[in-house]
């Protein structure tokens, strides 16, 4: 069987090969089915036709699949890992580990971004928008690959003990739970000002777009963020805000 599998791995393009040690290095085993991860990999900007229905192929419905898988296991691993906390702890905690932001960081970490297959067009505008999430985008599609490849188990396996207990420390994930929007809103109540958040700016695609927040303290403009979703933005804005005011 082992020869069988050196022939077979002799044969294989320089650049499947490296996608095989890439998988064996990230996940612990080597794929039983090298195009579902080939798939997993190829961002929207490197689209193949399919030969069979002649749609053309990313990494896109992999990541939909991947992202659901995630969340749930994440959701499980804390819902087990804290027993006496609420609905509203948990679903924080879980989102400050399957963020876009910590995704990318995590995908740079295992080394998945070294294997991602993409074009990109200097002369499109939204470049920019599409480099901060490609690699959180594909670490999810990723994800879906290892589910439809080992199934559910050994998907679960491999988030928690490769993914989870190697690159995150919880405690820590939790000391840096802070809220900066809440953070100014709490120092304009305590210091008699008026405060409002803005969204001044939407730009990129339908499906990848970047969000520009504005903080207003007494209809002065003050600080701006940017992130992928409103959310984020604002947070971002709030989080230089309190850095500028010395809120801690």
């Amino acid at each position: 069987m082992f020869t069988s599998f050196f022939n077979l791995f002799k044969k294989l393009s320089e650049e499947d090969k490296k996608i095989i040690e890439a998988i064996r290095k990230i996940t612990g085993n080597a794929p039983q089915n090298i195009e579902v991860y080939k798939l997993a990999l190829k961002h929207t900007s490197a689209l193949s036709l399919n030969q069979i229905n002649g749609q053309k192929e990313s990494n896109e419905r992999l990541e939909y699949l991947g992202d659901a898988v995630l969340g749930a296991v994440v959701a499980e691993h804390l819902f087990r890992k804290f027993p006496f906390e609420d609905e509203g702890f948990l679903t924080e905690i879980r989102s400050r580990i399957v963020n876009r932001e910590a995704l990318n960081r995590l995908a740079q970490k295992i080394g998945l971004t070294e294997i991602i297959s993409y074009t990109l067009n200097p002369s499109n505008k939204h470049i920019n928008i599409a480099n901060r999430s490609m690699s959180g985008d594909a670490l999810e599609a990723f994800v879906g690959a290892v589910y439809l490849d080992r199934g559910f188990i050994f998907c679960k396996n491999f988030i928690v003990k490769k993914l989870l207990n190697q690159h995150y420390d919880l405690d820590e994930v939790i000391a840096n739970n802070k809220n900066f929007k809440s953070a100014i809103i709490e120092w304009a109540q305590k210091e008699g000002k008026i405060l409002r958040f803005e969204i001044i700016k939407e730009s990129g695609t339908k499906h990848l777009k970047e969000f520009t927040a504005q903080i207003f303290i007494n209809d002065e403009p003050y600080t701006i963020g940017h992130g992928l979703n409103k959310k984020k933005a604002e947070q971002s804005a709030a989080q230089k805000a309190c850095d500028s005011l010395g809120i801690s």
